[in-house]
């Protein structure tokens, strides 16, 4: 069951959701919106020369309260909220429908697991055969909360909880890889 405003605002007050800063103008209809922070990575490719699953990627790490994202280019984000969500509750990371519309895609491989805590790092790509600039603190996706059945047997703690800045990939340390 995907939670409404009502519902948001109630889980908010009580502290059993937490989007630390929040405001009004932020909470849809059946969402929250996040805004976007001011740390940025960008792999970088002048020292590799293919990525692979099984090896640690390379980032340029960017501190900026703008970046502009050159076409055809991808990155990663951070939002300014620190979500904190409790065990029964999970969310989808949903590009707003006004940015999309000039081409920037936006996720997160789509998913917050229950129990996951931190500042989501969001995937960006510039599908626009222009540059697109973005500022800190402009509203650029959505959480769209669903409620679960019952509480996550194994919520989740795993290699990004606790997260503060954009963070890489870290594919290279899921076990079927150090077995």
């Amino acid at each position: 069951m995907i939670l409404s405003d009502r519902t948001l605002k109630k889980m908010l007050a009580d502290g059993s959701l937490v989007v630390d800063p929040i405001d009004e103008e932020s909470i849809q209809p059946a969402s929250i919106d996040c805004r976007l922070g001011d740390h940025y990575l960008l792999i970088e490719d002048t020292h590799m020369d293919i990525l692979t699953l099984d090896s640690e990627i390379q980032y340029r790490e960017i501190e900026s309260d703008s970046i502009t994202i050159p076409p055809h280019t991808f990155l990663l984000a951070t939002i300014s909220e620190y979500v904190k969500l409790p065990d029964d509750l999970t969310a989808f990371v949903e590009g707003r429908s006004s940015i999309g519309r000039i081409g920037l895609f936006i996720q997160n491989a789509g998913w917050v697991d229950p129990g996951f805590e931190g500042r989501i790092t969001l995937e960006l790509y510039n599908a626009n055969s222009l540059p697109i600039k973005l500022q800190k603190g402009r509203r650029i996706c959505q959480l769209v909360f669903a409620k679960m059945d019952r509480k996550a047997d194994t919520p989740y703690r795993g290699k990004y909880q606790g997260q503060k800045k954009s963070v890489g990939s870290r594919v290279f340390l899921d076990k079927e890889v150090n077995q």
